[in-house]
């Protein structure tokens, strides 16, 4: 089975440089129009120019693609919502949409300001929102899409002095969670890539062997993967140096513990029990928090009628 894009349209966000280049490189590549956005400021957000986006565009067309490019900030609703009426003007559908743009403000939270927090936030988190929002009704209206949200072990697992960065790409998890469900009738897949890339944004972090190791392109084939017509939904691929893990959030079996006054002293103790891994599940819905917390209780109460 060969991915292929021909007729799809993508937009990729922060296409200008590292991850973002590779993944409007290789769409491309396999056929697809894209749209290559980057604001095309500094690492930490400053600044910004279309030059490099427009570099890649001109990578694109060189090797025989279709592209174009476009800086407008993923902050900024209005002018997302003016580069997913560039591409519609111009192609007449968005089927993929890569939700690549970031920006570090890393410092450890005491040391932090609040501006640095949302500002982190407001790129990762509300510019996956806004161009996401920018295409939903399209993607609806033609039955089909395909959204890959770019999060991060950082937000996963945590990482020191990655408090913004890491509350920001795991609430993109969330957001995958909703959508794929919501999504689902239309064929609209919604998944989260969890990239360890060494890009702009780690230069300087880590040794020359590890970052020739840790080549943006390594990462790619995870996100054609979730990109593609044949794509799984709600799935995060992890994805670094060739090698592709994926990552759940689950529920233990847990124990039904009661609600009287010594349920706290209880609980307390039997806390081994109640985060004890065997048999935990992937849940397919929040609902199933509910369900088996209700069950346990039916069956409490069944035993002691």
């Amino acid at each position: 089975m060969t991915i292929d894009f021909k007729g799809r349209v993508a937009i990729v966000t922060g296409a200008g440089g590292g991850l973002g280049r590779q993944h409007a490189l290789a769409l491309a590549a396999r056929g697809a129009k894209v749209l290559v956005n980057d604001l095309g400021g500094a690492r930490d957000g400053s600044g910004g120019s279309v030059s490099a986006a427009e570099a890649v565009v001109a990578e694109i067309k060189a090797a025989g693609g279709e592209a174009m490019a476009n800086g407008a900030s993923v902050t900024d609703f209005a002018a997302v919502q003016a580069m997913v009426q560039q591409v519609m003007d111009a192609w007449g559908r968005v089927d993929v949409l890569v939700n690549n743009a970031g920006i570090l403000r890393d410092k450890s939270f005491a040391k932090m300001e609040l501006a640095d927090f949302e500002l982190v936030v407001d790129v990762h988190l509300m510019g996956a929102v806004h161009c996401t929002k920018a295409v939903w009704a399209i993607m609806n209206e033609q039955k089909y899409g395909r959204i890959v949200m770019t999060t991060s072990s950082s937000g996963l697992y945590g990482n020191f002095g990655q408090s913004n960065y890491g509350a920001a790409k795991m609430a993109l998890v969330g957001l995958m969670q909703t959508l794929s469900l919501e999504g689902a009738k239309n064929d609209i897949r919604v998944n989260c890539l969890a990239p360890t890339a060494a890009t702009r944004m780690t230069e300087g972090l880590m040794p020359e062997a590890i970052l020739e190791a840790l080549k943006p392109e390594a990462v790619v084939p995870a996100m054609l993967v979730l990109a593609s017509q044949d794509a799984p939904t709600r799935t995060i691929l992890c994805a670094g140096a060739g090698t592709f893990e994926a990552a759940h959030i689950t529920m233990t079996q847990g124990a039904w513990i009661g609600t009287d006054a010594q349920a706290p002293e209880r609980l307390a103790e039997r806390l081994a029990e109640v985060t004890d891994r065997a048999g935990e599940t992937v849940p397919q819905s929040g609902a199933a928090q509910g369900t088996n917390e209700v069950t346990k209780a039916m069956a409490n109460v069944a035993r002691t009628a």
